[in-house]
């Protein structure tokens, strides 16, 4: 997790049932007046036969388990479609604390209550992040088929019929009002259904975004093994995660170990090196080699991780969110959060934009209600992450300066509030002028020991 503080300072179905559900007039009515600061109650955009709007959720994680489950609230006739509902993608699985609450994620799925954090930086510098953590606050470590799965049952006890199957392609209508038709493989057998409205949250390769042409953007790749350790190397790391940054870790991230139930996660990433994935694995495990020592792979995994928001994230009636979106942080890698944020916002808009579900919506619904209100909330955050990636995570020196400066509390205390809560902490002027000259100066002096470290090696 990288210093977040510093946000601050620069501020008709072809295949499946329909169900019938004709609404009164009377009812119909009292939506348009409820929402008309919203959406212009048109009767030609009321949806024939007295059904409801039907979408289909490409993708089971966090994202396309949260728009599920927002679409089945507000009474859209809804179809999930996952490929592998026990399958667990490679993820640090750090969560904030705000999620918990916010998306009613039971405390029994918590592995561990991280209150400690560890910063190393390349010349070994060790610095305790998590000084100013209060009593109750933590950071929740979770596996991700855990989550993923709590999620996706939600949502179908919400009514969203959920499909194992592998998604295929896309089938784009040459008309606005045609329908969109899904494509999918299901235990051998190709099948299809016909949909209004199509949310994409298939990850990072994503089939949906190739679809609707959504463009391309630059991507990482995450390694991590999980290592079984033996119970005393275990009760080290029983609240603790590190963090390890430096140019035998990764050229442009960080190396991680985190702990679960009864292993530890150790990974690493690389954006411009992808190639060199293993030797990067190998530097973590050299550096953490004492702390592991006795422990057992028991599974290897490797994921792409988007880098910045695609280019077009909303077309026609089709949405992106999550990876698939690119909605993954800079400097931390930060996308649980992320993803099932915007997986409801992407699923409330529908509700909001089709008077729940007995209106047709078209891109502008789309773009007003989701696109629009995300931007306006989050964008600046990952566009400020991708500077302070490319300050701090260029070089050796500028790694040394990122530790130093986080041993400083305040500092500490910005960045807890601001990750833990997703709201830009309030700070003090006079503490943000302090940490800028002390960045300053940090800078300065970690070039200084990036060239006595040079001439030693020479």
């Amino acid at each position: 997790m990288a210093t977040a503080s510093q946000i601050h300072c620069f501020h008709s179905l072809q295949k499946s049932p329909i169900r019938r559900t004709t609404p009164s007039s009377s009812s119909s009515s009292l939506k348009c007046r409820r929402y008309s600061s919203i959406i212009t109650c048109n009767s030609s955009n009321k949806i024939s036969g007295g059904r409801k709007l039907r979408a289909a959720v490409i993708g089971g994680g966090p994202a396309g388990s949260s728009a599920a489950e927002a679409l089945s609230r507000g009474g859209i006739e809804t179809y999930l479609i996952e490929r592998s509902p026990s399958g667990a993608k490679p993820c640090g699985g750090a969560i904030p604390l705000c999620m918990l609450d916010e998306f009613s994620i039971p405390l029994e799925l918590i592995d561990r209550r991280v209150t400690q954090m560890k910063i190393i930086s390349p010349s070994n510098l060790t610095v305790d992040f998590g000084k100013t953590l209060k009593p109750h606050e933590y950071i929740a470590m979770i596996r991700r088929e855990v989550l993923d799965s709590f999620l996706r049952s939600r949502a179908q006890s919400y009514g969203t019929n959920v499909i194992n199957a592998l998604f295929t392609h896309l089938e784009v209508p040459d008309s606005p009002d045609s329908p969109y038709t899904v494509h999918y493989n299901s235990n051998g057998s190709k099948e299809s259904i016909s949909v209004d409205v199509v949310i994409g949250a298939d990850g990072a390769n994503s089939r949906v975004a190739k679809s609707i042409d959504a463009g391309n953007y630059s991507y990482a790749i995450a390694f991590q093994e999980r290592i079984r350790l033996p119970d005393e190397k275990m009760r080290y790391y029983e609240n603790l995660a590190e963090m390890y940054v430096g140019n035998d870790i990764s050229p442009d991230f960080y190396g991680w170990v985190f702990p679960k139930c009864d292993h530890v996660a150790v990974g690493t990433g690389t954006v411009c090196s992808k190639q060199d994935i293993k030797l990067y694995q190998n530097g973590v495990r050299e550096r953490v080699k004492e702390k592991i020592y006795g422990g057992k792979v028991i599974k290897v995994e490797a994921h792409p991780i988007p880098e910045h928001p695609r280019p077009r994230r909303v077309r026609g009636r089709v949405a992106l969110v999550g990876d698939s979106a690119g909605y993954v942080t800079k400097c931390s890698g930060e996308g649980i959060y992320f993803a099932a944020k915007s997986g409801r916002m992407c699923g409330e808009a529908v509700v909001r934009s089709s008077l729940n579900g007995i209106r047709m919506i078209d891109e502008k619904d789309l773009r007003k209600e989701y696109l629009k209100k995300w931007d306006s909330q989050y964008i600046n955050t990952f566009r400020f992450l991708d500077i302070l990636q490319k300050v701090f995570y260029g070089n050796n020196a500028a790694r040394e300066c990122l530790v130093e400066i986080c041993g400083c509390d305040y500092v500490q205390r910005m960045t807890f509030e601001s990750y833990l809560y997703k709201k830009l902490a309030r700070g003090n002027p006079w503490e943000d002028v302090k940490m800028v000259v002390n960045t300053v100066g940090s800078l300065i002096r970690s070039n200084i020991i990036k060239e006595e470290m040079e001439r030693l090696q020479v």
